[in-house]
């Protein structure tokens, strides 16, 4: 009887682990459908924005033009977005595609922590402080 109540334990464990691990791939995976169909739709808006707004105009393509500088910094990007400027409403659905997979990370080291996983905690902290180290000194 004690034997039996122990595997009936380990089961409901197993099953409850099994649960938890599914449960996580698939907000995990909904995580990253959102960000992917937000940033699209980011980027499709304000590419319709700016053909409707620069219609007829001639592109050279002799000349790399950057971005511009106001797009290149946060609140440079935020100050467009009041002024409702085409650029940066592709910019930002760009910024959200960028960002989609640092969420990712992000809910994966606090779902290993919500599991008292330290070894994976560790490693998805590691992830996320190399992704922000690079992308804080990518200039």
């Amino acid at each position: 009887m004690a034997g039996e109540g122990m595997s009936r334990e380990a089961a409901n464990a197993s099953r409850s682990s099994t649960f938890d691990d599914q449960r996580m791939e698939s907000i995990m995976g909904r995580l990253l459908q959102v960000g992917v169909l937000l940033s699209s739709a980011c980027v499709l808006v304000g590419g319709v924005l700016y053909l409707r707004a620069h219609a007829g105009g001639v592109a050279n393509y002799r000349v790399f033009a950057s971005e511009p500088a106001n797009l290149r910094t946060l609140k440079g990007l935020m100050v467009s977005l009041c002024a409702g400027r085409p650029s940066a409403i592709i910019q930002l659905g760009v910024l959200l595609l960028i960002a989609t997979p640092i969420a990712r990370v992000v809910f994966a080291a606090f779902s290993f922590a919500m599991e008292r996983d330290r070894l994976y905690v560790a490693i998805s902290l590691t992830v996320l402080a190399v992704l922000i180290f690079g992308l804080v000194h990518s200039s």
